[in-house]
C-alpha cells in the first residue's frame, strides 16, 4: 500500500532529524508529512533543509498553533487528496517506536484500523513514573467504561488507518482538539463496524523537548467523552461540521 505517515510538530528542533532518520530507516517505502504549527524554534526549517530524503519528505505549514486534532485533521485532508492508500500518525519525539510502523502496516491486511498499543501483551511503557501511569490506565478505564470500546489503549496516538476509513468515520471533521481526538477517531471506528487491531508497542516518554499535555487537555476528553455517550443514550447523531484547513504545502527537496 502507498503509505504517508502524518507528523504534527510544535518546537520539535531538538529531536525531528533524528526521528525522520529512524523512521525512514526503519520504513523506507513510505513517505512523510510533518505538520509545523509555525514554530518558533526553527523545526520547520530543519526538515525543509533535509535534503538527503528528496521527493519522500513533505512539510505542511500552518499558519498557528491551534491544537493536535487540527494540525491531524488537515494532514488527513492532504493525505486524502493524494493517492495514498494507508495513513499513519505518529508523535515527533520518539515515544512511538519507528520499528513498528510496519507491523501497523501488516495489520491492516485484516484490519481497518491498527492501533499501537501500550496495554496488550506485549505491549509497555518506559521511563514513566507511577503517578503518569496511573493517569494513563485510569483514562483508559474510564474511557472504555463510558463508550463501551472494546478497546484496550484506547487513548493511543499511533494509528494506521486504510483510506477508506479515514473517509468513513469523516477523521477531518472531527470535533475534539487535544489528546481527545485519538480518542474520538477510535470511538467512531468501534461505532461503525470497523475492524480494529492492536499492535504492541513500548512507549517510551520523550527525551528531548517539552510534553504538550495539560490539565485542560485532560478536562477536554473526560467531558467530551460523556457528552458523547449522552448524545449516543438520547439517540443524537454525533455533529461533523466542516473546517477549513489553514496552511500551505512544500515538498523538503
Amino acid at each position: 500500500m502507498k503509505t504517508v505517515v502524518i507528523v504534527p510538530t510544535y518546537n520539535e528542533a531538538e529531536g525531528i532529524l533524528t526521528m525522520l532518520d529512524q523512521l525512514l530507516h526503519q520504513a523506507p517505502d513510505v513517505d512523510i508529512l510533518v505538520v509545523d504549527d509555525n514554530s518558533p524554534d526553527g523545526t520547520a526549517s530543519l526538515v525543509t533543509a533535509h535534503r538527503e530524503y528528496r521527493h519522500r519528505l513533505h512539510l505542511l505549514s500552518r499558519l498557528k498553533k491551534d491544537g493536535l486534532g487540527a494540525a491531524y485533521r488537515a494532514g488527513f485532508s492532504w493525505a486524502l487528496a493524494g493517492s495514498y492508500d494507508a495513513v499513519v500518525q505518529m508523535d515527533a519525539d520518539l515515544s512511538h517506536p519507528p520499528e513498528r510502523v510496519p507491523a501497523l502496516l501488516g495489520a491492516l491486511e485484516h484490519a481497518d484500523v491498527a492501533i499501537g498499543s501500550r496495554y496488550v501483551r506485549g505491549g509497555g511503557v518506559r521511563n514513566w513514573p507511577l503517578s503518569r501511569r496511573a493517569i494513563s490506565r485510569g483514562g483508559n478505564i474510564y474511557v472504555r467504561l463510558v463508550l463501551g470500546m472494546p478497546v484496550h489503549d484506547a487513548t493511543a496516538g499511533f494509528k494506521a488507518f486504510r483510506r477508506a476509513a479515514l473517509e468513513e468515520i469523516g477523521a477531518v471533521h472531527s470535533e475534539s482538539n487535544g489528546y481527545c481526538f485519538q480518542i474520538e477517531n477510535t470511538w467512531r471506528a468501534s461505532r461503525l463496524g470497523l475492524r480494529i487491531a492492536e499492535v504492541p508497542i513500548t512507549f517510551t516518554d520523550r527525551a528531548v523537548g517539552t510534553s504538550k499535555m495539560t490539565s485542560d487537555i485532560v478536562r477536554e476528553a473526560m467531558l467530551r467523552v460523556l457528552t458523547w455517550r449522552w448524545r449516543e443514550l438520547a439517540h443524537r447523531p454525533v455533529a461533523v461540521p466542516a473546517e477549513p484547513v489553514e496552511g500551505r504545502c512544500d515538498v523538503a527537496v
